[in-house]
């Protein structure tokens, strides 16, 4: 049997990257995939693919930062396939690396907004469906920056511990509920995340104070494997893994 046979699960960020690796491999696991993205090429694509191989989706545009977007997201899942199994939290933004000094009003919000609030409030939204019922899971994609100091820049390191502080209040709070709430900590992914860093704004601090670590990083994780450790906390494969951030980085933040 499929491990998310007749499984609904929705995946943010899954017009490209590591969501796309989700959603197509979720899909393929037998779940009904609600894809929802900024992007409206990318989900054309990801629906176009989905569909070849026989697989259920429905694609949604929906911004992260707006709130009535992320309420819209799980009323299309539950009015689309009557009920909401899964909620993975993929969709992220990045810095420039700025060091606390160098940091914008405008960058610390519009990364919280994104990285933190916007699942903050799938979750909040998810999880009356998932109390109704009885059972749910969570999945966030956080970084290693949500355990370490040193991996990217101060906005992104705080929302990403943020996201990872909210995953083990959720998974506490809520384990006598039928509901499981868990986080991957990746390292670097091979995905076009990066296209958004301005390298204008690296400045010699955080060149000796993050790019020297950075390079320790053994290599660069395809996102296909980020969406098999995904599968895992999303399936009763680890149905007794809860309020935990599995780190999947290739031993790059052991050193």
């Amino acid at each position: 049997m499929k491990k998310l046979e007749n499984k609904v699960s929705i995946v943010t960020g899954a017009g490209a990257g590591m969501g796309k690796a989700i959603a197509l491999l979720f899909a393929a696991e037998g779940s009904k995939v609600v894809a929802v993205d900024i992007n409206p090429e990318g989900l054309d694509a990801l629906k176009k693919e989905i569909k070849a191989h026989g697989g259920e989706v429905t694609t949604l545009l929906a911004d992260m930062a707006i709130e009535a977007d992320i309420e819209n997201m799980i009323a299309v899942a539950v009015n689309t396939y009557g009920t909401l199994d899964v909620l993975v939290n993929n969709a992220g933004i990045m810095d420039s690396f700025q060091p606390t000094a160098e940091v914008d009003n405008s960058t610390m919000e519009r990364l919280m907004k994104v990285n933190f609030e916007g699942p903050f409030k799938a979750m909040r939204s998810a999880l009356k469906v998932f109390l109704a019922k009885g059972q749910g899971v969570i999945v966030n994609n956080a970084s290693v920056a949500g355990i370490k100091g040193g991996a990217a820049g101060t906005a992104y390191t705080v929302s990403k511990h943020a996201l990872i502080g909210l995953t083990k209040s959720t998974g506490y709070l809520y384990s006598k509920s039928g509901i499981r709430c868990n986080a991957i900590a990746t390292g670097a992914v091979n995905t076009n995340m990066s296209q958004s860093l301005d390298m204008s704004k690296v400045t010699p601090l955080v060149n000796d104070r993050i790019m020297t670590g950075i390079a320790l990083n053994p290599r660069f994780a395809e996102p296909i494997e980020i969406a098999k450790v995904a599968l895992f906390l999303a399936s009763d494969d680890s149905s007794f893994v809860n309020g935990h951030a599995l780190v999947a980085d290739g031993a790059w933040s052991v050193y």
